[in-house]
């Protein structure tokens, strides 16, 4: 330590000497090329076994089948029909689940009455399988959209109610201190101060959210639906059809690498400090 405290000190004789930066901070980074280099790797190796015969194509088909699949299901206007009806469950359900979730979050995160109550319902609904309410939501709402699109509002909101009271609570009450110290508004100090310093929390949450809508959809797709992609695995499924089940995870894939990039983008744009 002496040794090292001493190299870093300038020479007696008045030269000066150039000492590397050392409060960068950790900095988490990614290459740009890095994942889809793997990827394709990834792919080349599959799609090298299964034409060398080392991977039965009924239990593995290559990538090249599961392409070819997509495609004829595209022409065919079989996969628009089954992608429209899911991605309107998902978005609708999302919204919904959303909207009630950020109110709720926020309430706890900001009220005493709000908090005591809403935790201790949250804790005890939350662990709930939601597709497990799907018979009952059915019995209630009837036979239709409205079931699916609850199940996927409930999940969404209790993930979203928790990441929003969390970020809530993680923002420096320092900082919300010194507001109140200049008499600033409670509505401004909402605005300005427990928003942003919550919003990394509400964005990550939204990150789980997504994969959350997207679990619940084809859940509730298998049970109860006659279009959308979970109805149309579990149909490929039940007919053997391995290309085409493949074809619907990888667009279920797709469909989540797609939310990624635009949550992605958007903690770009919203979280520009960091």
């Amino acid at each position: 330590m002496l040794d090292r405290a001493a190299s870093d000190v300038a020479p007696k004789d008045g030269a000066t000497r150039r000492v590397r930066f050392r409060g960068a901070g950790f900095v988490p980074a990614s290459s740009r090329y890095g994942g889809w280099i793997a990827l394709a790797l990834v792919i080349a190796i599959w799609q090298a076994a299964g034409s060398a015969g080392l991977v039965n194509a009924l239990f593995l088909p290559t990538p090249s089948a599961i392409a070819r699949a997509i495609y004829q299901l595209a022409v065919s206007g079989a996969l628009w029909q089954h992608l429209s009806a899911s991605l309107l469950r998902i978005g609708v359900g999302w919204v919904l689940g959303t909207a009630a979730g950020v109110a709720v979050g926020f309430a706890i995160g900001l009220s005493r009455l709000a908090r005591s109550v809403g935790i201790t319902f949250i804790s005890a609904l939350f662990p709930i399988p939601k597709i497990a309410l799907l018979p009952l939501l059915i019995l209630w709402l009837g036979i239709g959209e409205e079931p699916k699109i609850a199940t996927i509002a409930l999940g969404v909101f209790f993930s979203t109610a928790i990441s929003v009271y969390s970020g809530v609570d993680a923002v420096p009450r320092n900082l919300i201190r010194m507001a109140q110290s200049f008499n600033v508004p409670f509505a401004t100090i909402v605005r300005k101060v427990i928003w942003p310093g919550a919003l990394p929390a509400i964005l990550a949450g939204f990150r789980i959210t997504a994969s959350v809508a997207l679990l619940l959809v084809v859940s509730a797709e298998m049970i109860g639906a006659q279009y959308g992609i979970g109805a149309f695995v579990l149909q490929a499924g039940n007919l053997m059809q391995t290309d085409q089940l493949l074809a619907g995870v990888v667009i279920l894939s797709v469909f989540g690498l797609a939310v990624g990039k635009v949550i992605g983008w958007l903690e770009t744009r919203l979280l520009h400090w960091r």
